[in-house]
């Protein structure tokens, strides 16, 4: 796979290079893109969407907007007959994740990457009947929204201080006011940075790619680093660290924590923390962990005289010292982390930097190529 040249105009980005959208754009403010992509036959269409829906390992919802004002919220898996008529509006399928599925998603994921490989998170399809929509609401990550098939009116706004419908199934917003509204047809994008309140919807029967980015939480991430910190096995076992109190006084009131004990506890967290190689080690690990959902089916193949391809499935990262893949993380130098380096970049290495692996490294894509993390063969294939 080619690397983006970050420094290039792209139509992608309504002629902005990827360095001056980030610096533009990027968490910053919205841009609206006609003909980001020249859009022939879409990469999925609404019999296969429809399909995809079906099927257990394919996250899906399905939203309807009655005729009553009301809002009504299922989760899949979806038989072809238990979703509504075409011709009944205000209806919306959602489906998530098609980058694990479909080669062709994967590939228009991959035009995103001039922002890091941890930020990125799937691609999500919509399918909507006309006036379908899933009513005016914001997300807390980056999102762009690029029309596949059939027109979608969005309409957005600042948010200052959201309030939501109660008693609704969804983060639908009372207040939402539209500042600009835009009718996007087949090819146009519409990128907008997290907490922008937008309605989108459907003029006529109508397919919207969502590619969405993750952003963890801080709690959420201190609590997977602390586990994963924990659950590091110790490079150099050494004996448990043990608390002894030889000047605590006899106990007036036996049922206090001792404050001995309480910064014992402090000193134990600040410990982990400052553990530079463990704590990168786990951040990696925990940042190149796949969905919960995802399965891996074991490979065949010697890598010798061959070049390999990273699954769709697989995420793959670095920093200065590792390479993380798929949670698990190995320490690299010299020429096999630069070629390792160059794997996780451009998600594949041809049969001349193979061979260029020293042999440990080369034993290492032998068993991610059995577990089905690699594939052998042409990296663009």
């Amino acid at each position: 796979m080619t690397p983006i040249d970050i420094d290039l105009p792209t139509p992608l980005l309504g002629g902005l290079s990827p360095q001056r959208f980030m610096q533009r754009h990027w968490q910053k403010k919205p841009l609206l893109v006609r003909q980001a992509l020249t859009m022939g036959r879409p990469f999925v269409g609404r019999v296969e969407l429809f399909a995809l829906a079906a099927r257990d390992d394919v996250e899906s919802r399905l939203v309807e907007h009655g005729a009553d004002g009301a809002w009504r919220l299922r989760h899949g898996p979806f038989a072809r007959r238990t979703l509504p008529a075409l011709k009944q509006p205000r209806w919306s399928l959602l489906v998530q994740g098609l980058d694990l599925h479909l080669d062709a998603a994967h590939a228009l994921l991959q035009r995103f990457r001039f922002v890091p490989d941890a930020r990125l998170d799937d691609v999500m399809v919509s399918y909507a009947s006309d006036r379908g929509g899933v009513g005016p609401h914001f997300d807390s990550y980056d999102v762009f929204l690029l029309q596949l098939q059939g027109r979608r009116r969005w309409s957005i706004g600042r948010l200052r201080q959201p309030e939501l419908q109660p008693g609704v199934p969804l983060r639908i917003l009372t207040n939402f006011q539209a500042e600009q509204e835009w009718l996007l047809e087949p090819g146009d994008m519409l990128y907008l940075p997290p907490r922008w309140a937008h309605d989108g919807i459907a003029e006529g029967e109508c397919l919207t790619c969502s590619i969405g980015f993750r952003a963890p939480g801080r709690d959420e991430l201190a609590r997977a680093l602390l586990q994963r910190l924990l659950d590091a096995p110790d490079d150099e076992p050494r004996p448990p660290v043990l608390y002894r109190d030889a000047r605590q006084p006899a106990a007036a009131h036996p049922a206090r924590l001792p404050d001995a004990l309480r910064d014992f506890a402090a000193d134990a967290v600040a410990r982990l923390q400052r553990e530079p190689d463990w704590l990168a080690r786990c951040l990696g690990e925990v940042l190149s962990e796949p969905k919960p959902d995802v399965w891996f089916d074991a490979g065949l193949g010697p890598v010798a005289g061959a070049g390999v391809r990273l699954d769709r499935r697989t995420r793959m990262v670095y920093d200065a010292r590792h390479v993380y893949i798929n949670g698990e993380s190995y320490r690299a130098g010299g020429r096999d982390a630069t070629l390792m380096r160059r794997l996780a970049d451009r998600r594949g290495l041809d049969a001349a930097d193979v061979a260029r692996l020293g042999a440990d490294a080369r034993a290492l894509l032998e068993e991610w190529v059995s577990a089905g993390w690699l594939a052998t063969g042409d990296a663009g294939a």
